[in-house]
């Protein structure tokens, strides 16, 4: 016997011994024994539907499904569909007694659906508890999760980590304010810059669902114009949604919706407000308290009731794609969700992604753009520096600082502050044409060609090794890589222009603004900060680094970045110009120089058509311990017009660098095969990998384990 059972055995210090007695006979004269906590033991059912399905927070494939739960009588009230529960999960068959299946481990879920019967044949377990009875998962989310979770062959837990904040008690029990009556309808303001903008906002105002494609005009004016589409899908009565890539962004459309509506009409989800703020208002928008939502990834799942409009700006931004699984790109949940909501769609950014141009091209969304008069007139000059004039100009090669640029700097230095773009370090360079700067691709499957450690060419999705390559367009032998150091340029500029201060802005410290005083901004691509009263000048440097990266996307993204950095900058009229050094004949400079980032997007859009490139195509990446990939790709049913690249090795991670989802642990080497369908057959695909992955995790082979596999749908980086 235990200490603790001798001393219960010979009284409670303090406590009679008559009321010790009269408890137990008490006990003992009671008709019905009372429930055990948790197990619920001997409890009564509830009278009507006594079945809870619940969604058990297990975010592995082969469990992928609902699970059915006795009510018991006690919980019938608060165990309502939506609520959060907790329930024993892993309990054997076996496992029963009077009736009711016992043990397990306790685990957290979510309440679907209250069912008169269960289609399981067996005693059911009881729900443990009803963590709160606050309804968080409601039928709409559920679906949208549920697509989700398909779309990309993740599981419905994972998606719904996402999509639901963890609870917070204190934000729970407040009361949520009065929902405030709809604004009346806003004016046009500067959306008549564009040719359909005003009729835009008001298909918006009077309950329609126009769906667009915003090609936005250079300048600080798109936070104003988001927070006026916003304001009149609230003037009709319905919510809005907008996601925004970062907190900067959020913080400006912030600031001009409560400048527009004023306070409490809408709420902000980002990180940064802190659990208990955030969950607040993320219940609010839930009880309907808030219409208008703003915010960063995770805002892209927010519970908006009667959604007028989803809008998303910058859908180029790496931000907006998510890192854990089933990691879904916000662009596609808000057109699951217009889909779903029948609701307005609003795809807004300087530049234009193919995706973007897919969606206008397929008649899905229309083009929300302005006259060329229009662009040229919030445009800055744009000039270029190529490889023939760094030849013509030796000492500007060897410092990488042209007469031309250094000229742009000193002259925008009268005027006010200068931003000069440096790329990020890591650039990795691609091999292209060293004559017409063409991409070196792979014959077989025109995946980008590569060196590794100074060896023979071959190509980075297929692995087929390529000995007598020549260009396709001009017939040079000749390869180049892409220059890189662009620290070292940074510091350069410092010294030429000793009298001028430097401001540095990067992934260790982003500045919001900068005064409109004359200085030297130097800053990685997105973390550009505003200038009051635009910057008088702007300076893209090592051009080649960017648009040499070996990835599909290099010209795209580059001309995205450097478009967003060139529209913080004056008006042509106003002295405004830009000095980019890159060669001058590339697709993407041209764009930059024409300002029409509408037709590069639709340009490659049709290249990538024609060889089978995403988004067009739909592509799954499969990555892990090279015999673990081969028996994965050899399992799977895959779709009978699948093609199968590679599988090809994967970079040795270095040891003390944070791991990345889906990348291989340090030291270990990879592979990775990358598996392409034709349009139409990417929700086959997704299938056909998500049974594959669910079969090798009930063998206990998944990707938790150490012979596992990491199944990406519509990877970012292809090569």
């Amino acid at each position: 016997m235990s200490s603790e059972n001798g001393q219960a055995g010979g009284g409670a210090e303090g406590v009679p011994p008559e009321q010790l007695a009269l408890i137990r006979e008490s006990v003992r004269k009671a008709k019905t024994p009372r429930a055990k906590p948790r197990t619920w033991r001997g409890a009564a059912l509830a009278k009507e539907l006594p079945v809870a399905r619940v969604l058990v927070d297990k975010g592995v494939l082969h469990l992928d499904r609902y699970f059915d739960y006795a009510v018991p009588e006690e919980l019938d009230a608060e165990a309502q569909p939506g609520v959060r529960v907790r329930v024993r999960f892993g309990a054997g068959r076996h496992r029963v007694r009077e009736g009711r299946r016992e043990g397990g481990g306790l685990i957290d879920g979510f309440l679907v659906e209250r069912l008169a019967e269960s289609d399981y044949s067996g005693p059911l377990a009881a729900l443990a508890q009803v963590v709160s009875p606050e309804p968080v998962l409601s039928e709409e989310l559920l679906g949208l999760a549920r697509a989700v979770a398909d779309r990309y062959a993740g599981s419905l837990a994972d998606v719904l980590q996402l999509a639901v904040p963890p609870r917070n008690a204190r934000a729970e029990q407040r009361a949520s304010p009065e929902p405030l009556p709809p604004p009346p309808a806003p004016e046009a303001g500067s959306w008549q810059r564009y040719e359909r903008g005003a009729a835009f906002l008001e298909s918006l105002a009077s309950g329609g669902a126009p769906r667009a494609v915003w090609n936005a005009l250079p300048g600080p004016q798109w936070s104003e114009e988001l927070a006026r589409a916003v304001a009149a899908a609230l003037a009709s009565g319905r919510g809005a949604l907008v996601v925004l890539p970062d907190g900067r962004s959020v913080a400006r459309v912030d600031a001009a919706l409560t400048s527009l509506l004023g306070e409490g009409r809408h709420a902000v989800l980002t990180a940064d407000a802190g659990p208990e703020k955030r969950y607040a208002q993320w219940l609010a928008v839930r009880r309907g308290s808030v219409r208008a939502v703003i915010g960063t990834r995770a805002a892209m799942f927010a519970p908006v009731q009667d959604l007028g409009l989803v809008a998303l700006w910058d859908d180029g931004d790496d931000s907006h794609s998510e890192q854990h699984a089933p990691q879904p790109h916000a662009r596609e949940v808000l057109l699951l969700r217009a889909a779903q909501d029948k609701c307005g769609f609003l795809l807004g950014s300087w530049a234009c992604t193919v995706e973007a141009a897919q969606l206008v091209e397929s008649g899905w969304a229309r083009p929300l753009v302005a006259g060329r008069e229009q662009v040229r007139g919030a445009a800055p000059l744009v000039r270029t520096v190529g490889d023939g004039d760094l030849a013509r100009d030796e000492a500007a090669r060897a410092a990488r600082l042209p007469t031309l640029a250094w000229q742009a700097v000193r002259d925008g230095l009268r005027q006010g502050p200068v931003l000069v773009q440096v790329p990020r370090r890591g650039y990795v360079p691609r091999m292209a044409c060293a004559v017409c700067r063409a991409p070196a691709r792979c014959r077989h499957c025109s995946g980008p060609l590569e060196t590794r450690d100074g060896g023979a060419l071959c190509c980075g999705w297929c692995g087929r090794e390529e000995g007598g390559w020549h260009c396709p367009e001009c017939g040079s032998f000749r390869l180049r890589a892409s220059v890189v150091g662009a620290r070292r340029t940074a510091e350069e500029l410092g010294r030429a222009f000793p009298a001028v201060p430097v401001r540095t802005s990067g992934r260790e410290h982003v500045l919001d603004t900068v005064p409109g005083a004359p200085a030297l901004v130097v800053s990685t691509p997105g973390a550009e900060p505003v200038a009051e009263g635009g910057y008088a000048a702007a300076l893209l440097l090592d051009g080649w680094a960017m648009l040499g990266r070996p990835d599909l996307r290099a010209g795209e993204d580059a001309l995205r970045r450097w478009i967003a950095a060139a529209s913080l900058v004056r008006p042509q009229s106003a002295g405004g110009t830009v000095v980019v050094v890159a060669e001058p004949t590339l697709r993407p400079v041209q764009a930059l120089v024409r300002w029409d980032p509408v037709g590069h997007a639709v340009r490659e859009l049709a290249e990538r058509a024609e060889l089978g490139f995403p988004p067009v195509s739909r592509m799954a990446a499969v990555s892990g311990p090279g015999e673990a990939v081969a028996d994965f790709l050899r399992t799977a049913e895959l779709p009978p017009e699948a093609e199968v690249l590679g599988p090809v090795p994967l970079p040795v991670a270095a040891a003390g660098r944070p791991r990345r989802a889906g990348a291989p642990p340090p030291g270990e080497q990879w592979e990775r095969a990358l598996v392409r369908v034709p349009p139409g057959k990417g929700a086959a695909l997704a299938a056909a990998l998500k049974a594959a992955q669910a079969a090798r995790m009930a063998r206990g082979s998944g990707s938790g384990s150490g012979t596992g596999v990491w199944v990406r749908i519509d990877p970012a980086d292809i090569g």
